[in-house]
């Protein structure tokens, strides 16, 4: 009976009872299980029939239904957020037949499906696994990289992975898998093996049984063993052991368990990479005889795999190929061939290096497990051979090549054997578990034998393995441990459940409404008679407890006699196990602290077990006092207090401290009923006592105890302590006064208690919590609780000091007199004083406060992992204001002492990490020392606001020290703590807030009127109005810009009908003049990209907008449409090819490069009908230009080019050329070189490639190897500049743009080597270049093309010399770019312009044009930005004889051509111009600006001169649009309004010589001038030039399909040159773009009054400024408290309010609150005005407080330290209260001490030596006055009858109740020490005050104390008041 009566004792009551359904299951049901066709679509549709016809779909929903039940399983685990912050929901992962159903939910939460998976084939396991994507294999590598979160689907065949980023993974299973594993490197294979297992011939090396795969991208590796044998040397060897199976394998530490099946054993091995000197040996070749036999040799293990894999008997064979499992190839197969194949899986998972072993292979592992995978006659290959022919190793071909192992099993542990050992006794069930000391155990159950057996492990010191230790056996069916309280929840045999922690039973667990084993005879206990049945009764909780240590714990609910019963308690009526017949039958699915029970009759319940302690303030003590017992001590404590917590009916959050108190001083010894102030502890914790019976059974008669327990509740107490009680003189009542004296008499503790012998060491770690919990203003309450218990024990304990400082702290909680408990003084030599005990209580305030003065102190005590705060504070005092360096970067022992019982290095390891000091940013002062290091460890502004504001002011003053001039490269949590959010921001991110745009484009872009209700997307919606408001803020041009480039709305046709035009004639006459208008719409998308370019950010889910090109028109006055279809006139075939092309890369060219977009949406932007294709090539080339096309899947790439769409290939090869600009990337290469003949083998077919693609092509060979001066290229673009017309008529046309892009790409390979092109000397590339340009006789061809050329043109006759016209454009243009910049002037002469009329009759006047460029950028340094210089370049004869254009008479000179002439001149000063726009492009320089601009107007005029004519309107129109261009180059970005009006009056022009090209010239210079709305500009680097000659090539188009002179897709090649310049200044807390004043020399910084200083200092590197630029160039900043943004407040008048205050004038006190609004938005400011510095009516007492608040808040406000005004208020309400005599707590006047004491240390008088101009951080005039108050208010209170109460307490005698608080305000503010130090001389012995000074001197008393003491101790009745 008495075992009987212990079980009934100790009961733990489960909560939470819930009915449990796999989530999964429910859902299973109503899933569209067969119609998967998502998954089928990847496959050929051949074959998705091929298996079982339309059967497959019926056949796999049959399949579900009947087969549900038994293939169902489920796992649960712990929800993983991806924040980091830590969640409490359970995530569960169903399978059934072929699906996979992954929920999340939790109680709080309802389940939800989270992902549902369906596949082919039954699922026969799925599982979570973290795939680590990193190049970098080593073990350190695994700490820190990144993982990829996946869920991976077993099936028979294959594996498919899921990861959580959306990527999808398949790999094909060379082997039948038995079962897999989740590592901490990958997955872990176990092959099953079969009967037919070694093949016939080979008998010695059998195959391995374990595989791992560490990436669904690596390869299948085979898992090596290292097994250490008797003798200490240890075998090193494949797994293939086929009797060990994985029974258990753990991620964190990493171990295996498996279970040997021939010799009954349990064996743990530790997981790890394979080292070096392992893969040696496993992959030995050697066929030494002294090789272990059982080595596999990687060699035969290959032929095996292969030979294997076509054995005899295709179904047994393990490794047969899975085509062969269905009898047709079904569609399961497919993974085989594609097993990695980009197709299926996502390309941006390919980025991982492909082969991981040998970096070799790009074709996956499964070949090389079988070769011949899809070869099913196995008779051609007879296996007999293998094994012996390759012994030799001469075998081996190259696709052999060895499979490297990556992981390895390290043997650990194996159990004894023991003689009686069973069969199967092989572990169902494996988990590890800790116990409550954190001491770590291993448990398995063996359920043969119904024990759970439980190995102790533990890190050796070195930490580099785990020391298995003893095996202890539990008695259990069933175990699942309960993490969350380090504890285990173990089935008994007999049915019942119990708790055990480690391997100590801890109690029964009762689970309400499930009837325990033991209940049904529980009839015959004897009931707790108490009158109210339940907890909550007034008897003393011991008597229940009894005496602890026996453990007879009644349960203090009523039994369950029968089941009737259930219906009065809590639980529903509808429990599903009523019936008594049901038990547990097994646990399962444990997560935290909630487990699943199965029950036999097939229903399952999820209970929760109940946590330890649920308030703060118990679990704080639990963990300080488990830190210093022995741990045996301490699991037994820990025990016994979780059997009274969670014993059934247990206490609620309020009363949990009450049951601690009492429960830990029974296991002191103590008897708590007989204790005063534990007696009256009520367990319910509610304040009305009404509340607490409800739960028990009323009973109906009341009884004296209900009476007695109403007077001893918390709430009688809150009455009769209430302020209207004490008004209406309610005594007390009498009876509770009786109680008292009953207990007066003394009572001893008993010493046989458990906690006895260790009570001084558990009442220093309490009182070490106690001084923590001192620096949590939010911990007030607690405090208050742990004070009784503090005094209580220190009382008995005899330790005066204590009792004195606590006395101190609490006056009003801590009466000097109390009842005491005597401990027998035999006993007290049992009690254990540890070493750490120290008479002296320590104390953090008067550390720091010692510290403050400069006074030595002893090392605080602290614990670790609980007074953290302590020791913070501790080390940063010892910082800042000691100034030592050192105290944070080593374990600084001279400040703290640890206190441990014995060390846990666990503990010490993780310490270090936190409080190690790294020196990653840089800082110089001690300030920033200090917040960099607190960042380190964790410290946030939270923290810091919870601190007392004494303690926080050292620290705060740090703070506001960094705050004035932080470091740009400190990481986001400093900048967060010093209060910089700006700075924290752009660390963290840098993009424009685009949360906005869409309501201020409504505002921003005034749409005209009449058109809003059809207002369509013209493709500039998406630019940042705010910012360019921000730029351009004084007119509307950007509307006006809009306006010009918008293409898509109809235009307006004006046209007169004349009485004589018929109507026909009209219509006709409307649509010609339509036409002209189309020129100039086909235009604009060019210049609109530029003007749009980089400015959005798309949604991965919308495709992307493109606008229409809109080709209709408009005729006033009935606006009629106008249209070009109609038939009435020739319109061009094609005419809007080129111009929709253009129009999609203004579309694309809108996404800013930092965008996040992939291969998918790249893909799903694809256009559905055929029209639409040209726009898309646009986007496509776009995309690269902008750098993501990159990230499209190679496969879609060819997928687009084999299409033969010209414009796709077009787009798509000059787009991928420029992402991969200058990389030389091999793939890349051959994509290419398949588009240009001369590239191609002499011998390949001839390919038919347009013409344009060719020329695409040559650019993007020129674009990739762009700077690299690769040879080969360069020959072959040598001589592709004189390509000769080959016979066919394809070489024939445009010849012209072929050459030039030959010479482009020519001089982008060699760009700026100028003569030192390294192994080119034999090419004589200048030379050759200079016969291109002039002319002469053609070279014989070298080299392998020249067959090609044998037979010439049948169109046109060159003969052989060399077609100037043709080469001379690329040649030039190349030579510019081989000596760009060089200032070679040999080369430059050649291109001199000719100085006599013969030769200038030898040249096009265009080429001089381009000449006058090429020598202009040759000889950059020459270029000087004025007319003369431009002048300077015309030739002599040129300047004296070119006619002025406005002379009316053409002077006659016989000799001289004045047409030549005079087109000579125009074209060399344009060329001159352009060459000063590439000099000055993006400079904004403004005698560029000016000299161009003159030249502009200059040409303008010539246009409308009489004599234009001579020169050719055509030419002045060339060399105008020239000049415009070089003008927006120089002013890009800039929007300057001459270079607008001037695009806007081009603009109007139409008709006449005003063809599609000048129009795309005169928008591209408008575009320029706008770039990416006036966020970019251009850049003169080297490539940029290259770019931009490509882009503005002088030529212009005749009309939209012209491309003979130049491909018109290059014209968007400036994208390479344009570069971020706009830094954006955004206020942080609107976020919202503002005006900033930056400086810039060679650093940037924020300045101003306005803003927050901010510094990105260049010198050390411009890394940083470069990504702020990219990042849409958003520099945050933070404006100054006290001021306003410079657009709300542009002169700074409203500001002048802060000045005056700041000033302090005396009308200063007469300013209205409400003017705060104007110099800060901060609302919390802001409702301080509002609610407490507003004067109301009759305000009486208050106008001062209201003042006060008042001024207070100027001064924060003003001064930059908002954060301050806490104080100041709460340092006001303490001096109020102290003048009140109201302080209960001296806290508030401690912080007041530190405060003062701060700014009198040395330390702030030296810092503010140092910086004179620095701002007060606290008001000078604020602190004396404080003081002073402080000081009169204790001095009136000594004069009133306080000396006599100060020398009472000195003397030791007892004083009177009323005035304890003041006399510990005294004590405190004046560090009065206790009488204890007083000097043994005694008080009356000194005569002269100076004795007094000498006497006290060691004690550190400051004088003015002294002063005030000395009257007392010279017998003197009057003190002495200063």
């Amino acid at each position: 009976m008495s075992n009987f009566y212990e079980e009934r004792a100790t009961m733990i009551a489960a909560r939470d009872l819930q009915e449990f359904v796999p989530f999964g299951r429910d859902h299973c049901k109503h899933h569209p299980n067969a119609l998967n066709l998502q998954l089928r679509q990847l496959q050929p549709a051949s074959e998705l029939w091929s298996s079982d016809g339309a059967a497959g779909l019926v056949g796999s929903l049959q399949e579900v239904t009947i087969h549900e039940k038994q293939k169902e399983s489920w796992q649960l685990r712990k929800g993983v957020s991806e924040i980091g912050e830590d969640v409490d929901y359970d995530e569960e992962l169903y399978v059934a037949g072929n699906m996979v159903i992954w929920s999340k939910g939790s109680k709080s939460q309802a389940l939800a499906v989270y992902k549902a998976f369906t596949v082919d084939s039954p699922v026969q396991q799925a599982l979570w696994c973290d795939f680590i994507i990193s190049q970098d294999k080593s073990e350190k590598a695994y700490s820190s990289n990144e993982v990829e979160k996946c869920i991976c689907i077993l099936q028979s065949s294959c594996i498919n992975m899921h990861s959580i980023e959306g990527k999808d993974y398949i790999a094909s299973l060379p082997f039948q898998v038995a079962n897999v594993w989740p590592t901490k490197y990958g997955l872990l294979f176990e092959r099953s093996t079969s009967s037919h297992e070694v093949p016939p011939g080979s008998p010695r090396e059998p195959l391995p049984t374990m595989f791992s795969m560490l990436h669904p991208l690596d390869e299948i590796t085979p898992l090596v063993c290292k097994s250490g044998s008797i003798f200490g040397s240890s075998r090193v060897q494949y797994v293939v052991d086929h009797a060990m199976k994985i029974v258990f394998l753990n991620t964190d530490p990493s171990i295996v368990m498996t279970y040997d099946a021939v010799q009954n054993v349990h064996s743990v091995w530790t997981l790890r990479r394979v080292k070096s000197e392992e893969e040696n040996v496993v992959l030995k070749f050697s066929e030494q005889g002294g090789t272990p036999q059982n080595v596999a040799t990687s060699s035969s293990l290959t032929a095996h795999l292969r030979s294997l894999s076509k054995g005899d008997s295709p179904v047994t064979s393990p490794f047969q190929n899975y085509s062969s499992i269905h009898s047709q190839s079904r569609s399961t197969s497919s993974p085989s061939l594609h097993s990695r194949s980009p197709s299926i899986s996502n390309m941006a998972a390919l980025s991982r290096a492909h082969s991981p072993a040998l970096g070799v292979h790009s074709f996956s592992g499964v070949q090389r497990f079988n070769i011949s995978s899809h070869n099913q006659s196995p008779k051609r290959h007879s296996i007999s051979h293998s094994p012996n022919s390759n012994s030799n190793g001469s075998f081996l071909a190259p696709e052999t090549e060895p499979i490297v192992p990556e992981l390895c099993i390290d043997h650990l542990w194996t159990e004894t054997m023991t003689n009686i050992r069973e069969k199967n006794s092989q572990a169902s069930k494996v988990f590890i578990t800790s116990d409550l000391c954190g001491q770590k155990f291993l448990c398995f159950l063996v359920e043969s034998q119904l024990q759970l057996r439980c190995v102790k492990f533990q890190e050796s010191n070195d930490k580099t393995q785990l020391i298995f230790g003893s095996v202890t056996n539990i008695p259990a069916k069933d175990a699942a441990p309960v993490e969350k309280i380090d504890t285990m929840l173990v089935l008994e045999g007999s049915g019942n459940l119990v708790l055990y922690t480690g391997v100590v039973r801890v109690g029964k667990v009762f689970i309400p409404g499930l009837p325990a084993p033991s209940l049904t005879m529980s009839n015959t206990m004897p009931r707790p008679s108490t009158p109210l049945d339940g907890v909550s009764t007034p008897k003393p909780l011991s008597k229940l407890l009894g005496s602890l240590d026996e453990v007879v714990l009644l349960s203090p609910v009523p039994e369950l006699r029968d089941s009737s019963k259930l219906h009065d308690s809590l639980y529903n009526e509808d429990c599903t196990f009523q019936q008594l017949g049901t038990y547990i039958h097994s646990i399962r699915d444990p997560v935290h602290n909630r487990v699943t029970l199965e029950l036999s009759n097939g229903s399952m319940v999820r209970i929760t077990i109940p946590e330890i302690a649920t308030s703060e303030l118990v679990q704080t003590c639990l963990q300080a006092i488990k830190c210093i017992l022995p741990k045996e001590i301490a699991v037994q404590m820990l025990v016994k207090w979780y059997n009274v917590h969670s014993a059934p009916g247990g206490p609620s959050y309020h009363s949990e401290w009450n049951l601690f108190v009492t429960c830990l001083m029974n296991m002191m010894g103590y008897n708590t009923d007989r204790l005063a102030w534990t007696r009256n502890f009520d367990f319910e914790g509610s304040l009305s006592p009404v509340i607490a019976p409800k739960k028990a059974r009323p009973s109906e008669t009341g009884s004296d105890d209900d009476w007695e327990y109403l007077l001893n509740s918390d709430y009688h107490q809150n009455v009769e302590s209430h302020l209207l009680n004490r008004s209406l003189c309610l005594s007390p009542s009498e009876a509770s006064q009786m109680k008292d004296e009953d207990f007066s008499q003394n009572l001893s503790l008993d010493s046989s208690t458990l906690l006895f012998t260790h009570i001084p060491a558990i009442f220093f770690v309490l009182h070490l919590v106690y001084e923590e919990l001192k620096l949590n203003t939010l911990m007030g309450e607690g405090i208050c609780s742990l004070v009784d218990l503090l005094v209580q024990l220190a009382r008995d304990l005899k330790l005066g000091p204590y009792v004195d400082h606590y006395y101190r702290d609490y006056p009003t909680l801590v009466r000097t007199t109390g009842q005491v408990c005597t401990i027998d003084p035999g006993q007290t030599g049992f009690m254990h004083h540890p070493s750490f005990f120290t008479s002296e209580p320590p104390s953090i305030y008067q550390w720091v406060s010692s510290c403050l003065k400069g006074e030595g102190m002893p090392p605080y005590p602290y614990l670790p992992g609980i007074c953290e705060r302590s020791k913070l504070v501790v080390l940063s005092i010892a910082l800042y204001i000691l100034g030592d360096e050192g105290s944070v970067s080593d374990e600084s022992s001279q400040y703290l002492t640890r206190i441990t019982i014995a060390p846990q290095k666990l503990q010490v390891e993780q310490e270090e990490n936190r409080f190690s000091f790294r020196h990653s940013t840089s800082v110089s002062s001690l300030a920033e020392r200090l917040v960099v290091w607190m960042t380190n460890v964790g410290f946030t502004l939270r923290d810091l606001e919870t601190l007392p504001f004494g303690i926080a002011l050292p620290i705060r003053d740090a703070i506001y020290h960094c705050r004035e001039q932080p470091a740009s490269d400190w990481p986001e949590a400093v900048c967060l703590l010093i209060g910089r959010q700006d700075l924290s921001k752009q660390a963290c991110e840098g993009n424009l807030p685009k949360g906005k745009s869409s309501v201020t484009q409504v505002l921003s872009s005034d749409v005209p009127s009449g058109t809003e209700t059809e207002e369509e997307d013209d493709g500039m919606n998406d630019m940042n109005h705010e910012v360019m408001s921000l730029i351009w803020s004084e007119d509307l041009r950007v509307q006006d810009v809009r306006r010009l480039l918008q293409s898509a709305h109809p235009v307006r046709v004006n046209v007169v009908q004349y009485p004589e035009l018929s109507d026909h004639e009209f219509i006709e006459e409307k649509e010609n003049r339509l036409l002209q208008l189309c020129q100039r719409t086909m235009a604009l998308p060019v210049g609109r990209g530029m003007f749009t370019l980089f400015s959005y950010h798309p949604v991965p889910t919308e495709p992307l907008p493109i606008p229409k090109l809109n080709l209709t028109g408009r005729a006033p006055p009935r606006n009629t449409t106008v249209d070009l279809n109609s038939g009435n006139i020739d319109v061009p075939p094609n005419m809007t090819s080129w111009a929709s092309f253009h129009n999609g890369v203004a579309a694309g060219l809108k996404i800013a490069p930092a965008s996040q977009i992939d291969s998918a949406w790249i893909v799903y932007n694809k256009p559905k009908h055929a029209e639409l294709a040209n726009e898309y090539a646009g986007f496509l080339m776009a995309l690269g230009l902008n750098g993501h096309l990159t990230k499209l899947a190679t496969l879609n790439i060819h997928d687009y080019l084999t299409k033969g769409h010209e414009m796709t290939s077009i787009g798509l090869l000059l787009g991928v050329s420029a992402a991969k600009l200058g990389t030389m990337d091999m793939s890349i290469t051959r994509l290419l070189s398949i588009h240009i003949p001369a590239l191609l083998p002499p011998t390949s077919t001839e390919l038919d490639v347009p013409h344009n693609v060719q020329v695409a092509a040559v650019v993007g060979i020129g674009l990739v190897y762009q700077g690299t001066a690769h040879r080969h290229t360069a020959e072959v673009l040598l001589a592709e500049i004189g390509r000769p017309p080959g016979p066919e008529m394809e070489y024939c046309t445009d010849r012209e743009s072929y050459s030039l892009a030959a010479g482009l790409a020519l001089g982008m390979v060699c760009l700026g080597h100028g003569s030192n092109l390294i192994g080119m000397s034999d090419l004589n590339v200048p030379e050759q270049l200079y016969q291109y340009m002039v002319g002469g006789h053609r070279r014989f061809q070298t080299g392998m093309h020249r067959e090609k050329h044998k037979s010439p043109s049948y169109q046109i006759k060159e003969g052989d010399t060399i077609n100037v016209d043709v080469t001379c454009p690329g040649a030039t243009l190349a030579l510019a770019m081989i000596y760009l910049k060089t200032n070679n002037r040999s080369i430059a002469d050649w291109l001199r312009a000719p100085d006599t009329m013969y030769l200038l009759d030898f040249v096009k006047p265009e080429f001089l044009l381009l000449r006058t460029l090429a020598r202009c950028l040759i000889l950059w340094d020459d270029i000087l930005p004025n007319s003369k210089w431009v002048d300077s370049n015309v030739p002599q004869i040129i300047r004296e004889n070119s006619i002025s254009l406005s002379e009316i008479e053409l002077p006659c000179s016989e000799d001289l051509n004045l047409e030549t002439l005079s087109q000579a001149h125009v074209y060399i000063i344009a060329g001159a111009c352009l060459s000063l726009g590439f000099r000055f492009a993006g400079s904004e320089n403004l005698s560029a600006f000016n000299c161009l601009h003159k030249f502009a107007k200059d040409f303008m005029t010539y246009l409308s001169a009489p004599n234009a004519s001579v020169t050719g309107p055509y030419n002045l129109e060339t060399c105008l649009s020239v000049v415009l261009l070089s003008l927006a180059m120089v002013m890009a970005g800039s929007g300057n309004l001459k270079v607008l009006q001037l695009c806007r009056f081009l603009h109007m022009k139409t008709g006449g010589e005003m063809n599609y090209g000048f129009h795309l010239a005169h928008h591209m210079a408008l575009g320029l001038l706008f770039l990416g709305g006036g966020r970019y500009s251009l850049s003169t680097s080297n490539s940029s030039i290259a770019a931009l000659l490509c882009a503005l090539y002088p030529h212009f188009p005749a009309h939209s399909t012209d491309n003979r002179y130049h491909l018109q897709a290059l014209r968007h090649l400036y994208v390479l040159a344009a570069e971020p310049r706009l830094l954006v200044p955004v206020d942080v807390d609107t976020n919202t773009p503002c005006y900033a004043l930056l400086e810039v020399t060679y650093k940037i910084k924020v300045k101003g009054p306005r803003y927050w200083e901010l510094l990105i200092d260049l010198s050390k590197g411009t890394q940083h400024l470069k990504s702020i630029l990219s990042k849409d160039g958003v520099l945050y900043v933070k404006l100054r408290a006290g001021q306003l943004s410079y657009k709300e407040d542009p002169m700074g008048w409203q500001s002048l309010l802060a000045q005056t205050v700041a000033n302090r004038n005396s009308e200063a006190r007469a300013f209205k609150p409400e003017t705060i609004s104007a110099f800060t938005s901060d609302p919390a400011l802001l409702s301080f005005a509002d609610y407490f510095c507003k004067p109301t009516v009759n305000m009486g007492q208050k106008q001062e407080i209201l003042d006060l608040f008042s001024s207070v808040l100027y001064e924060c406000v003003t001064q930059e330290t908002p954060e301050m005004l806490p104080a100041y208020i709460a340092m006001d309400q303490a001096i109020r209260r102290l003048g009140r005599r109201e302080m209960s707590e001296t806290s508030e006047l401690w912080q007041i001490k530190l405060v003062l004491e701060f700014f009198s240390s040395r330390s702030h008088q030296e810092r503010l030596q140092n910086h004179p101009k620095r701002g007060l951080f606290m008001n000078s005039e604020f602190l004396p006055v404080v003081k002073c108050t402080i000081d009169n208010t204790l001095d009136q209170w000594l004069q009133a009858g306080g000396d006599m109460c100060v020398h009472a307490y000195l003397s030791g005698q007892p004083l009177e109740e009323s005035q304890l608080s003041m006399l510990a305000c005294f004590l405190v503010y004046h560090s009065v020490p206790a009488p204890r130090h007083l000097p043994p001389i005694g008080l009356e012995g000194s005569t002269s005050f100076a004795e007094l000074l000498f006497k006290f001197k060691q004690l550190k008393m400051p004088v003015r104390a002294l002063l005030r003491l000395a009257p007392l101790l010279l017998g003197n009745p009057q003190p002495m008041v200063m």
